[in-house]
């Protein structure tokens, strides 16, 4: 009876150490970042790049790619299907895109790794 008492206030212990340190893990850097551009600023940055552009999502051109806007014009993004994280967006909501600038000779877009509703 001992070693059973004993084994349940050892795993109560475990799992409640495991808990407090689940809640604590994830933190990280709460500063300023990289601000937001225009996608006409966008367009003059060199390849790779970070960027952050606010604005709409208008329609899907197929393949992860899709047409963003702002107040300044429309690029070219494109949003891997699991950088969704499961997030649902319409054209009509307003987005936060974080990702790089993808220059090559014929085109520039939007490499996304981040989709955030505003």
């Amino acid at each position: 009876m001992k070693k059973l008492v004993a084994i349940s206030v050892l795993s109560l212990g475990l799992g409640l150490s495991a808990q407090a340190w689940a809640q604590n893990v994830g933190g990280g850097y709460t500063g300023p970042g990289i601000p937001s551009i225009t996608v006409q600023e966008a367009l003059k940055l060199s390849d790779d790049t970070p960027v952050v552009l606010v604005g709409k999502i208008e329609k899907s051109l197929g393949n992860e790619k899709y047409v963003f806007t702002d107040e300044s014009g429309k690029i070219t993004i494109e949003i891997d299907d699991e950088d969704w994280k499961g997030l649902t967006v319409g054209a009509d909501d307003v987005v936060e895109i974080r990702g790089e600038v993808d220059k090559d000779f014929t085109s520039i877009e939007i490499d996304v790794d981040s989709v955030v509703k505003k």
